[in-house]
């Protein structure tokens, strides 16, 4: 690709300092102000994306607090939130605030690494006067809607404490809706079905957030809530006009409630011993229907989920000299689920397995890591977990089971020099059982019902990984990881069945599986080639999995998976104004079923942008977004049964393409 020829072209020219002010051969790399000044940033968000050699991880949805962590913390610590993603708390903290952003690689004494092997660090100055940011924003779809965003937030001191609030309010449309076509063939090819595909979705939330800081006992007591509310709708109404000319129509709502609450205390127990807590305590509702009506037919879907997850987590670390690192600690969480289902076809009720469950899961995590730089070139992070729940249903499905399991991890980091870093890891991984599922679900117009499974188990794998990262021209990087999983109980689709002979697709384990992945990282500075300030910064990511189908008995590669994923970014500043193009590539997926083959395709999604930003803290943005006006094709290969006993029956596809959208945006900080 593009970048990296770029980036071959450009390695002879390395650079024997960084810009960044270093530690040499360490794995720890600072990037003061200055070295964003090209950027224009506004946010730490926006300093943290033009890291060179990093990409941002938001971190996950999983259950627990440990393994649901990002890749960036604030002053060396973690938020104590997770239904809040850590690019969204970055977005409020000023880019005038920042006193400098560490990049530590591989791991170093005394820093938390939240089981990544690259985290970035914003250290932040001392809060003296108030601090905000207001935003509003438009965007209108190419079909003549408008889609408006109000963002206000804000930072303060009263007396020793600080404090946070703000408010967010904004519509927004699913680009994988649009104008299209529908077609059905049979496996000769033989024409089923055809017409045109008319489909909208929307939706609007509203996101209350607030924090507050202070002393307490000899310590830091850090308190943050946040409240969200979700309301999305979609439409698709099929206008057939083979075999007859008839309309198919679908109906989707969906709201969300969602409510957190949290807390982080730290105090130091000595001069080399500090000790944290984190309590945290999240709610959600959920609803959600779907109807789809055809001339013959009619089919309800209504479900109704209740969640809740309560979190305690304490550890101790030690410094115990400047070389070597301590920390030990133990995680609590309890977490419920109550699902309730409703599917009727043609006024009739349909059973669904799993449909009405609670469930209720106990679990505890105790571990202890360590952190040792035995010569100035080489780090080790060595860590063993030992994690162990119990997890009960009832309604549908009643059972009661309980998990154990050790989860040792060890990093090694070697630096030869100030540019050039290896990393290796060697890890067991045990993945978090998906609540949703545990339930039933459904897509009619797509003629999917899938049944709930309880009774996971989750998935389990060996890792190991190798990663070469070379710096070059002083803002350039060139990473390229390796990684092979060896997979047990891999998580992906089986048929079961019901005692009436009906079968329904479902989350299932089964068996044994490997993924490997290859990934090319780049940033490269384009000042040698006369662009002034211009950068260009992409990814690649190649995957290879292999699992044996329980339909078929015969090798295919895990559900959902993206044999490739790429994304290309160019920047350059001219004045004060910025401007860009953003590619993120298409990619292709697919979920195999006991009677159907999903397959998603998406073309690439092209922005291109400016941005100007005069004094007083102003800035105008404006996008052109789907340049292209990609396009979005959902295929389903369907049996009349199980794949292994009949022939394919028939091809069901639907193209879409969204519109063009135009987005224009004006931010004002304030304070400093």
């Amino acid at each position: 690709m593009l970048f990296i020829v770029l980036a071959q072209a450009a390695v002879t020219g390395l650079a024997t300092t960084p810009a960044a002010a270093s530690v040499a051969q360490s794995a720890v790399v600072s990037y003061p102000p200055e070295f964003f000044a090209d950027g224009r940033p506004d946010t730490a968000l926006d300093m943290v994306k033009y890291l060179p050699g990093f990409s941002l991880d938001t971190g996950s949805g999983v259950r627990g607090y440990e393994g649901a962590a990002g890749n960036v913390l604030i002053d060396g610590h973690r938020p104590a939130s997770k239904s809040e993603g850590i690019d969204s708390i970055l977005q409020r903290v000023l880019a005038t605030h920042v006193a400098r952003v560490d990049v530590i690689r591989g791991g170093a004494p005394g820093i938390d690494m939240q089981g990544k092997t690259v985290i970035a660090n914003v250290i932040t100055k001392p809060q003296n006067g108030a601090r905000g940011i207001f935003q509003l924003a438009d965007q209108q779809s190419g079909d003549g809607r408008h889609f408006g965003t109000l963002r206000i937030e804000g930072s303060g001191k009263i007396g020793e404490s600080t404090w946070e609030g703000g408010v967010n309010v904004s519509s927004f449309a699913d680009d994988s809706y649009g104008e299209g076509q529908r077609t059905t063939t049979a496996f000769n090819g033989a024409p089923l079905l055809a017409g045109h595909v008319h489909s909208q979705g929307r939706g609007t939330q509203s996101t209350l957030t607030g924090a507050t800081e202070g002393s307490l006992a000899g310590g830091l007591l850090r308190v943050n809530g946040r409240v969200n509310d979700q309301v999305y709708n979609s439409a698709e109404l099929d206008s057939i006009s083979l075999p007859d000319v008839h309309s198919d129509h679908d109906h989707q709502d969906y709201k969300k409630l969602q409510s957190e609450f949290g807390a982080r205390y730290n105090r130091a127990l000595g001069a080399r011993t500090s000790m944290e807590v984190v309590a945290l305590r999240q709610d959600q509702k959920d609803r959600y229907a779907d109807t789809f009506t055809t001339p013959s037919d009619a089919q309800i879907f209504r479900q109704d989920t209740t969640t809740a997850e309560t979190i305690l987590r304490g550890v101790v670390k030690f410094q115990q000299t400047l070389k070597l690192s301590w920390e030990a600690g133990a995680e609590g969480a309890y977490n419920t689920l109550g699902n309730r289902i409703l599917f009727s076809d043609n006024g009739a009720f349909q059973p669904l397995p799993a449909s009405n469950v609670d469930v209720r899961e106990k679990r505890a995590e105790g571990f202890v890591k360590s952190v040792w730089q035995p010569v100035s070139t080489i780090t080790l992070e060595a860590s063993l977990r030992e994690e162990g729940s119990q997890i009960a249903s009832s309604g549908d499905v009643t059972l009661e089971k309980s998990l154990y399991y050790t989860k040792p991890r060890l990093v090694m980091t070697w630096v030869p020099n100030a540019n050039t870093q290896v990393r290796m890891r060697y890890e067991r991984e045990v993945g978090q059982l998906d609540f949703g599922a545990f339930t039933a679900s459904t897509s009619l117009v797509a003629g999917v019902v899938t049944a709930g499974n309880p009774n996971l188990e989750p998935k389990q794998d060996w890792a190991s990984e190798i990663a070469v990262e070379q710096q070059f021209l002083g803002s350039g990087a060139l990473t390229l990881t390796l990684r092979h999983l060896q997979i047990t109980d891999a998580v992906d689709r089986a048929p079961i069945f019901l005692p009436n002979g009906d079968a329904f697709d479902a989350p299932a384990n089964i068996g044994a599986a490997t993924q490997t992945e290859a990934t090319a990282s780049l940033a490269l500075p384009l000042d040698k080639l006369g662009l002034h300030g211009a950068k260009i910064r992409g990814d690649y990511k190649r995957r290879w999995s292999q699992v044996t189908d329980p339909t078929v008995h015969r090798p295919r590669p895990i559900s959902g998976q993206h044999p490739e994923d790429w994304d290309f970014h160019f920047s350059q500043p001219i004045g004060r104004a910025i401007y860009g193009l953003d590619v993120g590539g298409g990619f292709q997926q697919r979920y195999y079923r006991f009677n159907q083959i999903e397959i998603d395709k998406r073309q690439s999604y092209v922005t291109t942008f400016w941005e100007w930003k005069p004094d007083g803290g102003l800035s105008w943005r404006i996008e052109l977004d789907n340049l292209t006006a990609r396009g979005f094709k959902h295929i389903y290969e369907s049996w009349d049964g199980a794949r292994s006993l009949l022939p394919l029956h028939s091809i069901d596809q639907r193209s879409v393409h969204p519109g063009r959208v135009f987005y224009v945006r004006l931010r004002k900080t304030f304070g400093s």
